[in-house]
């Protein structure tokens, strides 16, 4: 069984900074991407930034320039740092993990992030 837990959400004012965690525990050995998504009230989820075993980063343009997603493999965690953020923001952030071997995916039970404006 595989588990994310999220942490870091909460309510900033806009211009503010927040910095999302996520650990991973459970059966997840091998090679695995992980990354952020967004969900905004009457909205799809979408992709926020993600990052590959070898680091390679994608970001949605929506954050480029302000948010830095990084891991620490020895931890099994990815983190969000998130700057100069805007209240279109706010939206509950998922960690999503990806076995690379055979492709299952998980999430996390997500973490509201508010921004005020």
């Amino acid at each position: 069984q595989v588990q994310l837990l999220e942490s870091g959400g909460g309510l900033v004012q806009a211009g503010g900074s927040l910095r999302l965690s996520c650990v991973a525990s459970g059966s997840i050995f091998g090679l695995k991407t992980m990354g952020w998504y967004r969900q905004a009230p009457g909205k799809q989820r979408e992709l926020v930034a993600v990052i590959t075993p070898g680091d390679t980063t994608n970001y949605a343009d929506f954050v480029k320039g302000r948010f830095t997603i990084s891991r620490d493999n020895a931890k099994n965690t990815v983190s969000l740092q998130m700057n100069s953020l805007k209240p279109e923001d706010t939206a509950v952030y998922y960690c999503r993990l990806e076995m690379l071997l055979n492709r299952d995916i998980y999430w996390g039970q997500g973490t509201q992030v508010t921004v005020a404006s």
